[in-house]
């Protein structure tokens, strides 16, 4: 299991009790705040501890929902507007105003972890929005995935989600032609 500062001190009472369960071998320390009582700890589940309010987006959600083979070299999330930047080589953050923050919010599980990640509906919509910020070949094979799944895709989340977005009606003509 993952822990935070906060969580070990009120665990065990006191910085002195961390540093010697470290010392012990009880306890990892994997970064500075970041705990483990596992010397190998997967990278996502120290992800949901260091960033619990994010929401895996972008070619990472892609990749976990197998839209996409290419595996991200970084994980791609976004916060709500207002929190504050992570200074994480390993990140790329976007933000997003509370109108939006939440649409689509949803958890999977990956490799055994729970992780909070937008759904494949509200994926699909942001494919259509940034279509002219991704490369050519790699907008086709997302958008060929999805023309795979049409049928598990839900219309009326698609509906309800692009009603909420000042374009909304253009980005459902671009779905039902490119998708449907």
């Amino acid at each position: 299991m993952i822990y935070n500062h906060r969580e070990l001190k009120e665990k065990l009472g006191s910085d002195y009790q961390i540093k010697k369960a470290v010392r012990d071998g009880k306890l990892y320390k994997i970064e500075p705040g970041i705990y483990s009582d596992k010397q190998n700890s997967h990278y996502l589940d120290i992800f949901i501890k260091k960033y619990p309010n994010a929401i895996i987006s972008g070619d990472s959600a892609y990749y976990y929902h197998n839209l996409t083979d290419v595996i991200p070299k970084k994980i791609f999330m976004t916060t709500d507007r207002r929190s504050g930047r992570f200074n994480d080589e390993h990140i790329i953050q976007s933000y997003s105003i509370c109108n939006y923050f939440n649409l689509g919010k949803t958890s999977i599980e990956v490799e055994g972890i729970k992780i909070k990640i937008y759904d494949k509906e509200r994926m699909l919509i942001e494919l259509i929005k940034n279509k002219n910020n991704i490369s050519y070949d790699y907008y086709k094979e997302i958008i060929g995935n999805y023309r795979k799944i049409k049928n598990e895709l839900d219309i009326y989340k698609l509906q309800e989600y692009t009603s909420v977005y000042f374009n909304g009606e253009k980005i459902m003509k671009i779905i039902q032609d490119e998708v449907f």
